[in-house]
């Protein structure tokens, strides 16, 4: 598998160029883009193919996606981005009962109409917040997929089970819409205190051996993406998490 790299993970491990390189070492094929590796999309470019790393995925806020589509369609197109991710909502933004969610889908909904007319794939990629009930105990996720039906999913299965939601039902009944994954582990109970209580891929408490396997069989995710919030070592965290998951 062309397994990748959320590089969200490294941003507080600069130089970029370091940080590819380390990647390109250790055996990943591609990387996901987020905000703070757009600037220069070209020069950036550059640096992937000196360390033989792509980009097929990458991150574009929800403001990017609606008011400067234009822009997005630039960036994406100098670093070779084919699937288009919308990665979170702002606290102070988030809708609190289940019209609000649905309104939010349906915007995602005609996001996703312009990414595909441009020839891009969509997808939302969920926190944990997704997964709180509702007054009416219903969850935004649902909401947000009901309303937006032709959109994917970037599944981040660790903040789904943080939000207090089983993955697997999920995976079950969207696996289709499930096009990429952040692969993400939590620590046990006492470790990765100084990493907001993440962990190496396979170090932790998610039972990823597993779930590769039930998302290979019933998901259409092409992507498998290692991601860390707040790692105290990136070398460390991107070895120990692919040689991890070259075993599964």
């Amino acid at each position: 598998m062309n397994w990748s790299f959320q590089l969200y993970s490294a941003r507080n491990f600069q130089p970029w160029e370091g940080v590819l390189t380390t990647l390109g070492k250790l055996g990943y094929a591609q990387v996901e883009g987020f905000g703070g590796v757009y600037e220069n999309p070209k020069a950036f470019r550059a640096e992937l193919d000196k360390n033989r790393l792509s980009m097929p995925t990458g991150h574009f806020s929800i403001d990017a996606l609606e008011k400067d589509f234009d822009g997005v369609r630039k960036t994406a197109e100098a670093l070779g981005i084919n699937l288009l991710i919308c990665p979170y909502l702002m606290a102070e933004d988030r809708p609190s009962d289940a019209g609000g969610w649905r309104g939010f889908g349906e915007r995602l909904a005609k996001v996703g109409e312009v990414a595909s007319q441009a020839g891009y794939g969509f997808a939302w990629h969920n926190h944990d917040f997704e997964f709180k009930a509702l007054a009416d105990g219903s969850v935004p996720q649902d909401h947000i997929l009901s309303s937006a039906p032709d959109i994917g999913w970037e599944m981040d299965l660790a903040w789904v089970v943080r939000g207090g939601a089983d993955p697997l039902p999920w995976i079950e009944k969207h696996g289709k819409r499930i096009v990429a994954v952040h692969v993400k582990d939590i620590a046990r109970p006492g470790e990765g205190l100084d990493e907001d209580g993440w962990s190496d891929v396979g170090h932790g408490t998610i039972d990823w051996a597993n779930l590769i396997k039930v998302l290979r069989a019933k998901s259409a995710a092409k992507y498998f993406v290692m991601e860390q919030d707040n790692p105290n070592d990136i070398e460390r965290f991107a070895r120990r998490s692919i040689a991890s998951v070259k075993t599964y």
